[in-house]
């Protein structure tokens, strides 16, 4: 029986979204990010860090008693509290000022220069798990304890260059300031070119943009020249600057790419967010199949790499949904030592924060005194003293101390 083929032929007519058309979308979804920049991002404005501290909860922050600090400031171990002119009251101490008073006290929580810098990474291969939202409000509980926090932005949406108050597409140059410099031939040999100051005491970072994108393509002609270059690139930049910081947190893309392969050979720990829904589950039970597997390769060409921790992090955790419960539960009893105890629930306080490009930790006024803004602190809170302790134990310095509170 012969066979009859028919070729046809397409035109125009047939696809009625047109590459213009696709290509309006993108301009439109431009002017929409554009506005809502310019919202957060005005002229001239430089995001500041607005909270302060009563006396009551500074002395708590620095482990001392209100008398402690009143004692050190008249006897002028601490500088002289400012005060409202109107009301002859104290406006509260900044998070430099708690800081200076740890260094008075000796009470800053640090690692000793023999303690191995944590380097975190909070890592999934799927997108909408809450990975930048838990980078940024792990980053910023740890700088109110006291810690130095580097974060290196790896995803080139920018989304926690943009929550650390920088515009991606306006102050971050990715030929100067982003991680792709770095991946180049003949780049830098350490990191310290990109790192940048916060608006955060504490808190440094590396920033991202669009442009790091290219670094994949990078990576993939380096292979073919070097073929440990993935191994070992990234890891080797962070070693150049770990000495200034006790965590370096990554937030890689939610992606399986060059980057966030390097992302895992470069962390010495692991959290791994997923939300507990049947999809983001299954994605995150891939993740870790991936993950393994693509591990066991990468040792046998680059040596093997190990982790103080992996954790899983149950994220937008809805009470009132049955599904989540009942899925909450079978992550317990499938992974009973690797799951975190504490939960980040969804929240709309988190919600509300994202939109206008903050985080839960930075809101000040009547906001912080609302039931819902209490209980996402409650959240974060318990998240971001878990995931402290589990650093701490990685710290030699830190065991006799651990072992006094009746962890260790």
């Amino acid at each position: 029986m012969q066979r009859i083929t028919k070729s046809i032929a397409y035109t125009m007519q047939d696809f009625p979204v047109s590459l213009e058309e696709i290509d309006n979308l993108a301009r439109r979804a431009d002017t929409v990010i554009r506005r809502l920049r310019e919202r957060v991002f005005a002229p001239g404005a430089q995001k500041a860090l607005s909270v302060r501290f009563n006396v009551r909860t500074a002395a708590e922050m620095a482990g001392r008693t209100e008398k402690a600090v009143r004692d050190a400031e008249g006897d002028g171990r601490l500088p002289t509290p400012e005060k409202d002119p109107n009301t002859g009251r104290r406006t509260g101490y900044s998070l430099e000022e708690v800081n200076r008073m740890r260094e008075v006290f000796g009470t800053l929580p640090r690692r000793a220069a023999e303690d191995p810098a944590t380097v975190l990474a909070v890592q999934n291969f799927k997108g909408g798990v809450g990975k930048s939202t838990v980078v940024v409000h792990l980053a910023q509980y740890l700088a109110l304890r006291g810690y130095r926090v580097c974060v290196i932005d790896c995803d080139s949406q920018g989304s926690t260059t943009s929550i650390f108050g920088l515009n991606p597409d306006v102050d971050v140059d990715e030929d100067e300031d982003t991680l792709y410099p770095f991946f180049r031939h003949g780049g830098p040999t350490s990191l310290h070119y990109a790192l940048r100051a916060t608006y955060w005491p504490g808190i440094a970072m590396i920033p991202a943009n669009l442009g790091l994108y290219d670094a994949e393509y990078e990576f993939a002609a380096r292979m073919v020249r070097e073929q440990s270059f993935v191994l070992d690139r990234l890891r080797h930049g962070i070693e150049t600057i770990s000495d200034q910081f006790d965590v370096i947190l990554l937030d890689p893309p939610p992606a399986l790419g060059m980057i966030s392969l390097s992302v895992l050979r470069a962390a010495n720990a692991l959290l791994i967010p997923a939300p507990p829904n049947n999809i983001d589950f299954g994605s995150t039970a891939h993740f870790l199949k991936m993950m393994g597997a693509t591990l066991n390769e990468l040792a046998e060409h680059g040596g093997a790499r190990g982790y103080h921790f992996v954790k899983i992090l149950a994220t937008k955790m809805n009470d009132q949904k049955s599904a989540h419960q009942a899925i909450k539960r079978v992550m317990e009893a499938v992974f009973p030592h690797d799951l975190m105890q504490s939960v980040l629930k969804d929240s709309a306080e988190i919600d509300n924060a994202t939109a206008n490009l903050m985080t839960v930790y930075e809101m000040t006024g009547a906001a912080t005194r609302t039931d819902t803004h209490k209980r996402c602190r409650v959240y974060l809170d318990a998240v971001g003293r878990e995931v402290e302790t589990l650093i701490r134990k990685t710290w030699p310095s830190h065991h006799a101390a651990l072992r006094k509170e009746g962890i260790l």
